[in-house]
């Protein structure tokens, strides 16, 4: 099984990977539907379903989809050329991306969210359509929003193509089994095999190019967030805290005199910070999601200015081994918020996390498999119960804790040799099972939790 670490974390934009990211491609992947069409069309109809629908407007599936439609990606998003696209294409009603004529699309009229039941792919379905001069639809294409912005055609789905691995790697591990069993036998770390395994389809200066980029902005990120204060978009009004609360541990920190689980609170405020920016629409790295975010870049911040022993030069290990967890649990299980929970966001966050730091501690590959299991078993359960749909509550300070037990997880399996109990695999699968048997209501829907208990209008 190949599932690359630039698939894992990808650039994108918030506040949400499946729901606005997902869509953006989607809809990139109908205009190329739509140019390879022998006939021309005149105009453009969607419609989300699902999670889509019902979290969508909380979530800017709606703007992403006006966007996507209009030709802007998220992975080299401008906001300020956006918005004033966005305001175009809603005052005039058409867009015009390159290689296609002007196509009429008036989002009030041509968006529709629709809130039956959901399409039967995937929780995540979108229908995007080619109309006629008349409004006829000519030409339609199903997709389904996976998680941490993988998108797949309902033929796709179908056939199997996400579980597809194309071309062999050196390391085709599926489970964290055979994962143990190759690094045995090869002498290699984790990372190392995952880095063998990218080279065979790229270069090393493309895959070190990459791997800098992603953590540049994954840093950047948590740098943005640490400076900016203000309220939060969406009708919340959740106040920003990164900010807040980083000044008030700088100023602690010259007091000598804090107490030792402080350094949580600089993980939360480096998670945190990241989420807030997601909130707001900002540049971020799946990780395996943008609900998911702030974990690893906060377990990476931690080990740069926290740990004595850190190195600039592990990031790429860390981020390594992480997507080599994160593969094995979206191959075997899911990422996504809207079929399995926050377990499946979150909680994968957190294994991901907790094993690139146990790796750039030094950690032997049973240590890092314990360590990812710690930290997902802990996690399982967790539903996704976003308040008003929005990515805020509880989503940003989930991450800090999601932070803070990663970090844990990790220290606790470098305490011991790496023999446990309960494999990584059963974890994986009991989330997967725990996914299955999920009402609902507590998967991104918004429909159960916190999102029906707490007021917020």
């Amino acid at each position: 099984m190949f599932l690359s670490v630039f698939d894992m974390f990808k650039v994108g934009i918030g506040p949400s990977s499946s729901h606005t990211i997902g869509p953006m491609v989607a809809a990139a992947r109908f205009l190329d539907h739509l140019r390879a069409q022998p006939f021309k069309v005149a105009g453009l109809k969607a419609s989300l379903h699902g999670s889509l629908a019902f979290t969508g407007v909380g979530h800017s599936t709606d703007r992403a989809t006006v966007l996507g439609l209009a030709g802007f990606r998220a992975d080299d998003y401008d906001r300020d050329k956006a918005d004033a696209e966005m305001a175009r294409i809603t005052a005039e009603g058409w867009v015009e991306p390159d290689g296609l004529p002007r196509l009429t699309f008036r989002p009030k009229e041509h968006l529709e969210f629709d809130y039956g039941p959901a399409l039967t792919g995937h929780a995540n379905g979108m229908i995007l359509k080619g109309c006629d001069a008349q409004g006829d639809v000519v030409t339609q294409v199903t997709y389904y929003s996976i998680g941490g912005g993988f998108v797949l055609t309902a033929d796709e789905l179908a056939s199997g193509a996400d579980k597809q691995d194309g071309p062999p790697v050196p390391f085709p591990f599926k489970s964290a089994a055979e994962m143990l069993d190759m690094a045995a036998e090869s002498g290699l770390s984790i990372a190392d095999m995952k880095r063998e395994n990218e080279l065979s389809r790229i270069s090393h200066a493309d895959l070190d190019t990459g791997l800098n980029r992603l953590w540049q902005v994954m840093n950047d990120c948590i740098d943005r967030g640490l400076v900016t204060d203000g309220i939060l978009p969406g009708g919340l009004f959740v106040k920003r805290r990164a900010k807040g609360i980083h000044e008030a541990l700088l100023a602690e920190a010259s007091l000598n005199q804090t107490a030792p689980h402080t350094i949580n609170d600089w993980m939360s405020a480096y998670a945190m910070a990241v989420n807030e920016e997601n909130a707001a629409g900002g540049q971020v790295v799946t990780a395996p999601t943008n609900g998911a975010a702030g974990v690893v870049p906060a377990a990476i911040r931690y080990y740069l200015d926290h740990v004595p022993s850190a190195s600039a030069g592990k990031i790429a290990d860390f981020l390594l081994t992480a997507a080599a967890i994160g593969g094995l649990v979206k191959f075997n299980a899911s990422i996504s918020g809207a079929e399995a929970g926050c377990q499946a966001e979150v909680g994968s966050a957190a294994a991901m996390a907790a094993a690139g730091l146990c790796a750039v501690l030094g950690g032997t590959p049973e240590q890092i498999e314990n360590a990812a299991e710690i930290a997902l078993e802990h996690h399982l359960g967790m539903t996704c119960d976003p308040v008003r749909g929005l990515v805020q509550v509880p989503c940003i300070e989930r991450n800090g804790l999601g932070a803070i037990k990663a970090v844990s997880a990790a220290s606790l399996a470098l305490r011991g040799d790496g023999t446990h109990l309960v494999p990584l695999d059963a974890a994986i699968e009991t989330m997967r099972q725990t996914g299955v048997d999920m009402s609902d209501k507590y998967k991104e829907t918004a429909l159960g939790g916190l999102a029906v208990n707490v007021p917020n209008c």
